[in-house]
């Protein structure tokens, strides 16, 4: 316990220590590295929980897409929870009416036996529908990436703007040793460690930023699969649903 309390205070001291020696420049750097950090770490909690939010909402529409029969059967829901998910539906939706000339109510029940197809859809139409549903998945994957490259930057920016900090004092140490003809400890310590506090607040920023990053687009990863299988889906129940209106 004593030793911990004692390298808690080393630490803190050492941080404070080296602070307090270096120059404007490395106080500058230091400064803005932690206020990015600030930024980053609001950033990844608020990025983090509208993933989580959209991935559950998107899970919850997809159970409900295919607890029913027929693949507009909920284009007129009330309960309609707006998703990635349920925002590729309902373009892919708009244009299975569009071509069929349907309206809310009759689509509902698009693909029950006694609806009658007026013009089956043709392959081109298909392939057409297909389109518009992928051109929506890349809409949502645009929406969802929205601020991960600021992020993927400051996981690059920060070690570099560490290692400006460090080399820049690192050089200024020496200057100032040169200058003064007195090549001790002494005089070289104190530039020194408010030259290497840059990097270490620089490590810091980096580190947590690079396991954010990663968690993020692997969140935006998975709902991406979930979007590209649920096209494939969608148009195999339109298919399904044409051919037992034609039975």
């Amino acid at each position: 316990m004593l030793l911990t309390n004692f390298s808690t205070f080393l630490a803190a001291g050492g941080v404070s220590y080296a602070y307090s020696n270096s120059d404007s420049v490395g106080k500058l750097i230091v400064l803005i590295l932690i206020l990015s950090s600030v930024c980053i770490w609001s950033y990844m909690f608020i990025k983090g929980f509208s993933l989580h939010r959209a991935k559950k909402d998107s899970e919850l529409f997809l159970e409900k897409f295919r607890t029913k029969k027929y693949a507009l059967a909920i284009i007129a829901d009330p309960n309609h929870v707006e998703s990635p998910l349920s925002d590729v539906y309902t373009e892919g939706a708009a244009k299975v009416m569009d071509f069929c000339n349907l309206d809310a109510e009759q689509a509902m029940y698009y693909g029950s036996p006694n609806f009658p197809i007026k013009k089956p859809l043709s392959p081109v139409e298909l392939d057409a529908i297909s389109s518009s549903l992928e051109q929506e998945v890349s809409q949502q994957i645009l929406k969802l990436e929205g601020g991960i490259g600021w992020l993927a930057t400051a996981v690059s920016v920060s070690p570099f703007l560490g290692l400006f900090g460090t080399v820049y004092g690192v050089m200024l140490a020496f200057t100032s040793i040169a200058a003064s003809g007195k090549p001790d400890i002494g005089g070289l310590a104190p530039g020194v460690s408010g030259a290497l506090l840059t990097t270490v607040v620089a490590l810091v920023v980096a580190i947590p930023s690079l396991v954010g990053y990663n968690l993020l687009t692997s969140s935006i990863r998975k709902l991406t699969v979930y979007m590209d299988n649920f096209v494939e889906e969608f148009i195999a129940k339109i298919k399904l649903d044409q051919l037992r209106c034609r039975d």
